[in-house]
């Protein structure tokens, strides 16, 4: 009976409360970093590019989804 109240209490206080941890800023930039103002990494557009890595997962995913399809066909097809 703990169990079952205890997992979902915990459950919601994580989702919950969980949203308030950040990370820190990013520190200044050095006097001489060569621009003519400070402007973070995101306003310049740098950054990490996602798209590639996006793609290279949804790949993966679907060739786990298809290798598990053709799994279960093949089992249902020989019972």
């Amino acid at each position: 009976m703990k169990k079952k109240i205890l997992f979902p209490l915990l459950f919601s206080a994580l989702m919950l409360f969980g949203q308030d941890v950040f990370a820190q800023s990013a520190p200044a930039p050095p006097d001489s970093h060569g621009g003519g103002s400070n402007v973070t990494a995101t306003q310049s557009g740098g950054g990490a590019p996602i798209g590639s890595g996006l793609f290279v997962l949804l790949g993966l995913a679907g060739l786990y989804g298809g290798t598990k399809a053709y799994q279960h066909f093949k089992k249902q097809k020989e019972a």
